[in-house]
């Protein structure tokens, strides 16, 4: 154990050293007319790269050393892209560093952690048994939730009951894989409480409704994926002797215990829908605008969190095998993601003059938009990337009719005169998320809690190669055809 943590630090120093050793050019910030993402060469991501991979390539390569160190490995590569970054861009470095803790980060895990702690003193108990019928009809109400409670509420507050139906089930990773395709992604694309790419662009002037517009294509897409997996559970419930196994065991009536926190999770709901409604304006810290608003509601997802502490017994968080270990080990290596994705997503953000401006150029159809903010979605946060694609349909389609417009009133020109564009960016951002275990937060907390509750769950490839390419992928396809 000794000689491998010294091997980690060893490294840990070595490509530290080398990192300074190749510092972004700081002579490039005398460019003071060029926006970050216009500065920033494309190697700049690779820390996000490491990261991924250390995700994808360490459970399997080395389990026991990324069971106890991948905080160490995530703290790892933050600092390697963070140092450089700050002797390059001192004031820009401190200022994104600032910016993407308080605005994105710590939001973002308080969202979580409250839907984490809030649902998991909701207990569902009874006599139910996994089967084919049993399993569809739980995703498919997982479906429909997760508009009105967002993709994170819903899958937090189903995915404890379908992994209890399941527990003597031999075979059941494909059912937690598209657990996370419909629940976890694709069912939170009806409403801007559904994502956090929908509650985006509802800030910046979407209707409220408009994304009911999407109804046809969640119809289509959640049909065509709940068809194929009735059928492959029908095959490996039959494989392993299912009859015998839904006839086993004492009938017991189904019944919710802890029923008191779905008024709390209404809660956070209801703060959610307060932070988009209401702006009696900002507060200046640490040199960056935070909105009053957001901090109200960030302060309600703790107190709402701590009251379902406080009123759900320790019997119900037991039987539900809660523990604090999913949301830990989320908190730890999203610390990493958010920090090393400063780079891709300010390169993103400049458009055709950023390092990936041929991307950026070459996009310009409906099928384009729903690839392009797919694919990017998959591997980086979907709500900057669907912002993004966003403000870059409104400069193409927009902007050169009517020139540069407030948000709300750009919408409506693009809404009226481009209607699929935009439906493509939401559908993409939103679907796609469901192709890797980091597209979206609620994916990565579905794996840990499915995996603490003994499922072994497909490395980040494994997952990729078994699931998204043979499953998600040729949906997208006819979704296009279909719709785009």
């Amino acid at each position: 154990m000794r000689d491998r943590r010294r091997l980690f630090f060893l490294f840990l120093m070595i490509a530290f050293v080398v990192s300074l050793a190749s510092p972004l050019s700081a002579s490039t910030v005398e460019e003071g007319h060029k926006s970050l993402g216009e500065l920033l060469p494309l190697w700049s991501a690779i820390p996000f790269v490491g990261i991924l991979l250390s995700i994808a390539l360490f459970p399997l390569l080395a389990p026991k050393f990324w069971h106890h160190h991948f905080g160490k490995v995530s703290l790892f590569w933050s600092l390697l892209f963070f140092v450089p970054f700050l002797i390059a861009f001192p004031g820009e470095a401190k200022h994104e560093l600032v910016s993407i803790i308080f605005v994105d980060y710590i939001p973002f895990l308080l969202l979580l952690w409250a839907l984490f702690t809030i649902s998991g003193g909701i207990l569902l108990k009874g006599s139910l048994k996994g089967t084919p019928a049993v399993n569809t009809l739980i995703l498919l109400v997982g479906t429909f939730l997760s508009s009105w409670v967002g993709t994170t509420g819903s899958a937090m507050l189903m995915i404890r009951p379908i992994l209890r139906a399941n527990k003597e089930r031999k075979y059941k990773v494909h059912t937690i894989a598209f657990f996370i395709f419909l629940v976890a992604n694709i069912g939170g694309c009806l409403t801007p409480l559904g994502d956090p790419p929908l509650f985006l662009g509802f800030l910046h002037g979407v209707p409220f409704f408009w994304t009911m517009g999407m109804a046809p294509i969640l119809a289509f897409t959640s049909a065509v994926l709940l068809v194929i997996y009735f059928l492959l559970d029908t095959f490996y419930f039959k494989k392993e002797g299912g009859k015998a196994l839904a006839e086993s065991g004492e009938k017991e009536p189904l019944r919710i215990e802890g029923g008191i926190n779905f008024l709390i999770l209404l809660g956070v709901v209801g703060s959610t829908v307060m932070s988009g409604f209401w702006h009696p304006g900002s507060v200046s810290f640490l040199g960056i605008n935070i909105e009053i608003e957001n901090i109200l509601r960030n302060v309600l997802f703790l107190i709402l969190g701590f009251i379902s502490w406080k009123v759900t017994t320790k019997k119900i968080r037991q039987e539900n095998d809660f523990s604090w270990g999913p949301i830990l080990e989320v908190a730890k290596l999203f610390a990493g993601i958010f920090v090393t994705i400063i780079p891709a997503i300010a390169i993103l953000k400049a458009g055709d003059k950023g390092s990936l401006g041929f991307l950026m150029a070459a996009v310009t159809q409906p099928a384009h938009y729903f690839w392009a903010s797919g694919a990017l979605s998959s591997f980086l946060d979907n709500a900057p990337t669907y912002l993004t694609f966003f403000n870059s349909a409104v400069g193409a389609f927009v902007v050169p009719l009517y020139g540069t417009l407030p948000d709300p009133v750009s919408v409506k020109h693009l809404i009226a005169e481009n209607h699929k564009i935009l439906l493509a960016i939401s559908a993409g951002s939103v679907f796609m998320g469901a192709n890797t275990y980091i597209g979206n937060a609620p994916n990565f907390m579905v794996k840990s809690i499915a995996e603490e509750a003994g499922v072994e769950m497909p490395s980040f490839f494994g997952y990729i190669f078994k699931y998204s390419l043979i499953f998600l992928i040729p949906v997208f396809i006819l979704v296009t055809l279909v719709f785009f």
